[in-house]
């Protein structure tokens, strides 16, 4: 049967089992991916993923019907994520990091990188830079709220991402570098 998202929801709020594995079985592939861009190993995603639905499913009563679904489940998923970062990583004797002042250029060669090249180099990214990073430039989170997120100062968050951004630019090179090569 193809249930509409109102329907599903409906059903969910009943706590209908049935239309909880449907719902499940729809929207699993978009919270992994999620989930995948803010862990580096599939484990990971998994526990994040289903702890996301888990979340989901416990709130539900509080789901309003102008609300995106997507929407919904993309922030539980990256705050559930966040929860799973804090408790692997204690940011611990942070010091407020100064500016970094150099100019990066950028790379136009992003455009010969397949997406799934990016979301590798991405993940080669240390667990802290990835986290602001994603936050940032996927999520559009600001510096303030990276900062009360994650527990640091507004400029550690803006360091973390220039460093993650230098240290893509790095990859990115030594990737087509390596690409030119075969």
């Amino acid at each position: 049967m193809n249930w509409t998202d109102e329907e599903l929801i409906e059903g969910c709020k009943r706590q209908s089992a049935k239309y909880e594995e449907v719902f499940y079985k729809k929207y699993y592939g978009y919270v992994m991916g999620i989930s995948l861009s803010y862990s580096k190993d599939r484990a990971l995603a998994d526990e994040i993923t289903n702890d996301s639905f888990m979340k989901f499913f416990g709130s539900i009563k509080k789901f309003e019907d102008f609300q995106s679904v997507k929407a919904w489940l993309r922030r539980i998923t990256v705050n559930t994520a966040i929860d799973y970062f804090r408790k692997q990583k204690k940011f611990q004797k942070q010091t407020d990091v100064s500016e970094e002042t150099s100019v990066f250029h950028e790379i136009n060669a992003l455009e010969d990188l397949a997406f799934e090249d990016i979301i590798k180099l991405i993940n080669l990214l240390p667990e802290d830079h990835k986290m602001v990073f994603n936050l940032y430039e996927i999520e559009g989170y600001s510096h303030k709220e990276i900062g009360e997120k994650l527990g640091l100062t507004d400029s550690s968050s803006r360091v973390y991402l220039a460093r993650a951004k230098a240290q893509l630019r790095k990859l990115v090179s030594l990737h087509l570098k390596e690409y030119e090569g075969r």
